[in-house]
């Protein structure tokens, strides 16, 4: 299968394409402020390469694009929270913990109706169906275009999520529903919170994805469209209008699968340097390792699907202190060929560091001859300072581990780290964010709680539902493979009650595959 990857990041927009597992040719491009622009210049640069100019099977892209809406407050819009847990969940109405300027863009109305289950899947009180349709009509009346339903319990019977969004759906047949237990799991707050997040993305959401599929329509390219999801999968276009929150951390996931696939090695620690940042994660059987506390976005509290990462201020584009020789946090981002003093501009950032230093031969050297080699010395040892503090922190054992070194910045991770066995850097490394895109499988997950069955096969169970969402996600059944599985026995419930997360992935059917399904 040929697959074109491409990744948007804050400073560039890499694009691959591979046959295969195999890289073909890869390109990196500035991203333009519309995003758009940026795309439309990787992919022709890519298909001036005699190579790339055969049949592509699918076009597969990570974007920064919705999380930078939540983060920067900007293309969100009002959105209707509908929830039913009444009289029980009264003290904490939707929007209490959001910042107040973000809370001021989405909300547009609160709806707090009867209904929800307990604990243990028992309905504790009837839906409100006549409060449920006065909402609607209320919904309707103020114009509001995008609606989101949670309910208390909901992961174990997400009936009555159903039920309100039918009946939403007679009254407002145009609004965009988003309910809860699709996107979040045990956790009415966080769970709820997600939902508000991609119900105010969801215009947001069908304008950039059509804009992705006339990018590459007027590259001359008839394939599918895919977007990478935060766990380094990826879902079909349609599901991205629908779900713009399964994307917010996938630039960073899709560089450490990229990461794992270019080496061969599915156990290491990866650091991703960017032109603004660096990540650094670790691969467990070639995916992140995933985070189980709570995620904030925006300052939103969330329970997805994200990578344990941690971002800092260290990438290729970063300011340096002309008199300490500090590197970072701020950056000149995707200006990196005009600010920098090799290429004409006033600021000293890393890369004018790494060519003074003669590890790039990039623009004009001539420029930053002035820095002393103790300087230059000073610059090179604070990264080093940061890569081993911040390296050491996201270790989950005491003794050394491989170090993948991928990204466009990767010049300033040095040959030694404390705490690493090796550094390993790969062909392609600096567009390991596209690769990883371009090799993304199609995930299926379930999270719920099974009774009155034996652990193996409440666990089997969980899996067969992960692998039947797969394959409607658009999975080759025979390709599945099991990414993880965690169960924990909850005591307060009777019937051997046992809650179970099971994850699965696998390759993307081929059209003859998915017509068969």
């Amino acid at each position: 299968m040929r697959r074109i990857g491409i990744d948007v990041g804050g400073t560039n927009t890499d694009a691959v394409l591979l046959d295969g597992t195999t890289v073909i040719h890869s390109v990196k491009r500035a991203t333009t402020a519309d995003v758009t622009t940026g795309i439309l210049d990787a992919l022709a640069a890519l298909r001036e390469h005699p190579a790339t100019r055969g049949k592509v099977d699918a076009v597969v892209i990570g974007t920064t694009h919705f999380i930078n809406a939540v983060v920067q407050r900007r293309h969100l819009q009002k959105v209707a929270a509908i929830r039913l847990g009444m009289p029980a969940s009264a003290a904490l109405p939707p929007f209490c913990d959001w910042p107040s300027d973000l809370g001021t863009l989405v909300n547009g109305n609160i709806f707090m109706l009867e209904g929800g289950h307990d604990y243990d899947g028992r309905p504790f009180m009837p839906l409100d169906t006549k409060g449920v349709r006065a909402a609607a009509r209320s919904i309707r009346e103020q114009g509001i275009r995008s609606v989101a339903i949670s309910a208390i319990f909901s992961p174990l019977d997400p009936s009555g999520e159903e039920q309100a969004r039918d009946i939403l759906l007679e009254e407002c047949p145009d609004v965009a529903i988003t309910l809860s237990h699709d996107l979040g799991r045990i956790g009415l707050l966080e769970r709820e919170n997600a939902a508000l997040l991609n119900a105010g993305l969801r215009d947001l959401a069908t304008t950039t994805v059509a804009a992705f599929r006339k990018a590459i329509a007027d590259s001359g390219i008839d394939a599918p469209l895919y977007l990478t999801q935060n766990d380094g999968t990826v879902m079909q276009a349609e599901v991205a209008m629908q779900f713009p929150v399964m994307s917010f951390a996938s630039g960073a996931t899709n560089s450490m699968r990229g990461a794992a696939h270019l080496s061969g090695l599915e156990d290491a620690m990866v650091v991703d340097v960017g032109g603004t940042t660096s990540d650094i994660g670790q691969l467990r059987n070639g995916f992140p390792r995933e985070a189980n506390s709570v995620v904030e976005v925006g300052g939103v509290r969330t329970l997805f699907r994200m990578p344990d990462l941690l971002s800092i201020g260290l990438g290729g584009g970063s300011h340096v202190d002309p008199v300490t020789g500090r590197i970072g946090p701020l950056s000149v981002g995707y200006r990196l060929t005009q600010d920098a003093l090799v290429f004409g501009g006033a600021q000293l950032t890393s890369t004018d560091i790494a060519v003074a230093a003669g590890m790039l031969d990039i623009g004009d050297r001539s420029r930053v001859k002035h820095l002393t080699a103790d300087f230059i010395k000073q610059a090179l040892d604070d990264a080093r300072r940061q890569l081993e503090d911040n390296v050491d922190r996201m270790k989950t054992e005491a003794g050394e581990v491989p170090l993948l070194a991928v990204g466009g910045g990767a010049f300033l991770v040095p040959e030694k780290l404390t705490g690493c066995s090796e550094i390993v850097r790969v062909p392609h490394g600096d567009c390991a964010n596209a690769v990883g895109a371009a090799i993304a499988q199609v995930s299926g997950e379930t999270d719920q709680v099974f009774r009155d069955l034996s652990r193996d096969a409440a666990i089997e169970a969980a899996l067969t539902i992960a692998r039947d969402r797969a394959v409607a996600a658009g999975a080759d059944r025979d390709s599945l493979k099991t990414v993880d599985v965690e169960d924990m026995p909850i005591a307060y419930l009777p019937g051997n009650a046992l809650r179970v997360r099971a994850r699965v992935a696998g390759g993307i059917a081929t059209p003859d595959v998915r017509d068969a399904a």
